[in-house]
């Protein structure tokens, strides 16, 4: 038998084993397993987790004297409700008794019409119309093709470059790529084959601070002077996410809105990790008291359960794009609007609407805030911030990976730590001795790392 073959169970088929140990699910993990931003091999051996329950991760085996962790990072900013919910659980379990997947094209269904009426419902003003997909960059592809579309329908297709500020990310495929901060990501392993796209500085960091006059006016004349090839200016509110964690006033969004308005081109506003209250509003774009022409939605949409994102436009993107000689928008991934993901959705933003979700990210802000005030003491950290459920500590150095996780962990707690910033988005209700954990891990894996 070669080598790289797994040998079934007698009387069972390929992928069928349950309850492997913990060092043959590693073994085969090494040898088959491409894991996200890392190596083939890879050179970090992963915590293999069991189960997962409330806020607690279970590990197969103890890692550094523990066996559970608590989640300071919601898997990725999605599980704000945390796991195995009982009404995620039972939405998930009525609808598979349903129809898990039909194709959406030429049929439709009652989970995804509910879904894109909410989004519409919820979502600042004007955004009418719901474009389902399964992922984030999947999602800003979207975007940026509705936008580009757009203006090749109304004759103006030198409208095709995009505009938007350094520290972002939008996602890991081809034009959100290009979008994505050109120095400081991987993305830069793209140059001279992606888009070229117009940069502006960063905002200045601070959520509270006063806007910067020079640089709002500096804003206003780069898109001004591009204008006239401008499909749209793409931003992430408020928050800069993987791109560094990076804070800033809802006063440059504001200006952005305007100054597309003025210079006429497309805004369109990435909250994918922003969405659903993250930041103390349901959408960022509330901190700014505007809407975009577009904005791409995903992560917490279904409550960290399965894959799903969404785009959505004004009457104004869909109308433009149906003037065109080619009237439709080409894009339809094979699992549009799946009904389990648009089912548990429904049942995610409706558990979230149904509570008092701000009092809960305030709770958890505050219990950041506290538990993080010492690290403003510690040696190499530069910077300390919290926004609604966002904690951030940003070194000055680059995070040693291994020793910051290593000390994480030894607290009880799972993070996941990227250059120069140890952070944590928990989910929703964790509760304050948990968020007070999650701070002590931070403190460990800054001063550590």
């Amino acid at each position: 038998m070669p080598e790289h073959t797994l040998a079934p169970s007698p009387g069972r088929h390929p992928g069928t084993e349950a309850g492997m140990e913990p060092d043959a699910v590693l073994a085969l993990d090494r040898r088959h397993v491409w894991h996200p931003y890392g190596p083939m091999p890879g050179t970090l051996e992963p915590l293999v987790v069991e189960s997962a329950q409330g806020v607690r991760l279970r590990l197969a085996r103890p890692a550094f004297g523990q066996r559970e962790l608590v989640d300071g990072m919601s898997s990725w900013w999605s599980a704000v409700h945390g796991y195995n919910h009982p009404v995620l659980n039972e939405a998930a379990r009525e609808q598979l008794g349903r129809m898990s997947h039909v194709m959406f094209g030429g049929l439709t269904h009652e989970p995804a019409v509910r879904l894109a009426a909410t989004l519409a419902e919820i979502s600042p003003g004007g955004l009418e119309h719901v474009f389902l997909s399964d992922s984030g960059s999947v999602a800003v592809e979207v975007a940026v093709k509705m936008c580009l579309q757009h203006w090749r329908s109304l004759g103006r297709p030198e409208k095709r470059r995009l505009l938007t500020w350094r520290g972002g990310y939008h996602g890991d495929t081809w034009h959100p790529m290009s979008v994505c901060d050109p120095d400081g990501g991987m993305h830069h392993l793209w140059s001279g084959a992606l888009p070229v796209q117009v940069f502006a500085q960063a905002p200045p960091a601070g959520f509270d601070a006063g806007p910067d006059p020079d640089y709002l006016r500096e804003l206003d004349e780069l898109i001004g002077r591009h204008a006239h090839e401008l499909a749209a200016v793409i931003v992430e509110p408020v928050v800069q996410g993987a791109g560094g964690m990076r804070f800033h006033s809802p006063a440059y969004v504001r200006a952005l809105r305007e100054a597309c308005d003025a210079h006429d081109v497309l805004l369109v506003l990435d909250e994918i990790a922003t969405g659903f209250g993250r930041t103390g509003s349901l959408f960022a774009a509330g901190h700014a008291g505007t809407a975009p022409d577009v904005m791409c939605v995903g992560k917490a949409l279904t409550g960290g359960y399965v894959s799903m994102a969404a785009t959505l436009c004004t009457p104004r993107v869909a109308e433009g794009i149906a003037r065109g000689s080619v009237p439709v928008l080409a894009h339809g991934p094979t699992f549009m609007g799946n009904p389990l993901a648009a089912s548990l959705a429904n049942a995610s933003i409706g558990l979230l609407l149904s509570q008092d979700w701000r009092s809960e990210v305030e709770r958890v802000g505050s219990g950041l805030r506290a538990g993080l005030a010492p690290a403003a003491a510690l040696p190499g950290v530069r910077e300390v911030s919290v926004l609604g459920a966002i904690g951030v500590l940003r070194l000055d150095h680059e995070v040693d990976m291994t020793a910051a996780t290593r000390a994480a962990v030894e607290t009880g707690v799972w993070l996941r730590p990227f250059r120069d910033t140890v952070y944590a988005m928990p989910p929703y209700i964790t509760p304050d001795e948990d968020v007070a954990r999650i701070a002590a891990a931070l403190c460990a894996a800054a001063r550590e790392g």
